[in-house]
């Protein structure tokens, strides 16, 4: 059986330690131990900080993602439409009008009219 020993704490740290140790582990000093090896092997101290933490790292890439954002849109209004409007102007052909073939007659319109009439006076001399 394990020995245990005393230590003092304030009573608020206290029943912090005890409360994340209640959520987090099986026992009091599987908790320390852990936390101990922790800075250990991480060669840390608890007095510094690690770095940016996941909320801050997440607002300064979706601050950069709206500027690449802006960016691209600027691009897109100042470089790319205006390019393709001018490649299209230059590939766009117009269809030729339908003009009717030199040797093709309209026979429809010649029978139409009429070459000789008869006179229309009352004589009949011809």
């Amino acid at each position: 059986m394990d020995s245990f020993i005393g230590i003092r704490f304030k009573k608020e740290t206290a029943k912090r330690f005890q409360e994340f140790s209640r959520t987090h582990f099986k026992s009091h000093t599987e908790a320390l131990e852990t936390m101990l090896d922790f800075f250990f092997y991480n060669e840390i101290s608890p007095k510094e900080k690690l770095g940016p933490t996941g909320r801050t790292i997440e607002a300064s890439l979706e601050k950069r993602i709206n500027a690449v954002i802006a960016i691209m849109r600027d691009m897109e209004k100042s470089q790319t439409k205006p390019t393709v409007a001018m490649l299209e102007s230059l590939f766009q052909t117009e269809e030729p009008k339908k003009k009717p073939l030199i040797l093709e007659k309209k026979i429809i319109e010649e029978k139409n009219e009429v070459r000789f009439g008869e006179k229309l006076n009352g004589n009949s001399e011809l």
